[in-house]
């Protein structure tokens, strides 16, 4: 495993890392989860995604759970989590970043997490009717209390993103340090080109998602949806209309031969093209199974296959 530094931050995180959304509380139960993240672990894996709204608290609770059998040296690890959606109904309580919302959802994430912080916390989605100052703020004293120890945002637009880290410039508070975009073959326009200026202005790091496109990039969705694949999952339709979608599909059958020569799977290539972006921090990658994560983490033998013409390849059977 290679660790890349987190942007312009000092924090070193592994070129994989190792999510729960969907999974956590939705396909695996606690002793999958743990065991996941103990293989995850072994491959030298060091950081692990979560969110407050994944499986509604439970994905937090379940991780927390392995976590504290798993004892791991706290400083040898680093977990992450998201505020917007919240968990419930209340004015204050749901797709919002203002103050109030924010204090009582940390405290609530460590809780569930069994923590005294998190490494990473990110704003899950940008929120218009909140001030991006007061959002700054918020996350600037959670800094300050320890809860936290950086900050940043996911799937905001490039100039939500400049406009906190000038506020916080501004009032000398601590800036935003990341961004989670998706990222994949078939989704890269945020990455490559709205946010290219902020990694050489404010250094920009990022954590992205989806790197499979939700299992699109594994090709089993070419024929259709698994009975035992997430986008079967009651509750996940909007996924599976995502995951069908026939333009992504025709791309993932060029792909395939090109895997095919390099002697891997073509998840396996997905990702080790995400990672020859240097802009890219960590890939965030899932699994429901602990094999899933081996199989996962040979993607990092492949990387050095990726010559330019190879990647002109791939390019070309993604127009």
């Amino acid at each position: 495993m290679n660790y890349r530094r987190l942007g312009r931050s000092g924090l070193k995180v592994s070129e994989l890392s190792f999510g729960s959304w969907v999974t956590y509380g939705n396909q695996m139960d606690d002793r999958l989860a743990r065991e996941c993240m103990a293989a995850a672990r072994d491959g030298g894996v060091n950081f692990f995604d979560n969110a407050e709204v994944y499986a509604k608290g439970q994905s937090e609770t379940i991780m927390g759970d392995a976590l504290r059998k798993l004892a791991w040296r706290r400083s040898s690890y680093i977990v992450s989590t998201k505020f917007f959606w919240g968990l419930h109904d209340g004015p204050n309580e749901k797709n919002t970043l203002n103050r109030k919302y924010l204090m009582q959802a940390i405290d609530g994430s460590l809780a569930r997490l069994g923590l005294d912080h998190v490494d990473l916390a990110f704003c899950h989605r940008p929120d218009p009717e909140t001030p991006i100052e007061e959002t700054v703020y918020a996350f600037h004293d959670m800094i300050q209390s320890g809860k936290v120890l950086y900050w940043g945002t996911s799937e905001w637009s490039a100039a939500e993103i400049m406009a906190a880290w000038q506020i916080a410039e501004r009032h000398h508070l601590h800036k935003p340090v990341m961004e989670q975009p998706q990222y994949n073959l078939l989704h890269r326009e945020r990455v490559e080109q709205e946010y290219a200026r902020l990694y050489r202005d404010i250094g920009l790091g990022t954590t992205t998602w989806s790197p499979l496109a939700s299992g699109v990039l594994t090709g089993k969705y070419a024929s259709g949806v698994p009975a035992d694949s997430r986008a079967a999952i009651k509750g996940l339709e909007w996924l599976a209309e995502r995951i069908l979608e026939p333009t992504g599909i025709a791309k993932v059958k060029k792909l395939v031969p090109i895997a095919q020569e390099l002697g891997c799977t073509l998840a396996q290539m997905s990702l080790a093209w995400c990672l020859k972006n240097p802009h890219v921090s960590t890939v965030i990658t899932g699994a429901s199974r602990p094999a899933q994560v081996v199989e996962n983490l040979k993607a990092l033998a492949v990387v050095p296959k990726l010559t330019p013409d190879v990647i002109e390849r791939i390019e070309q059977a993604t127009a």
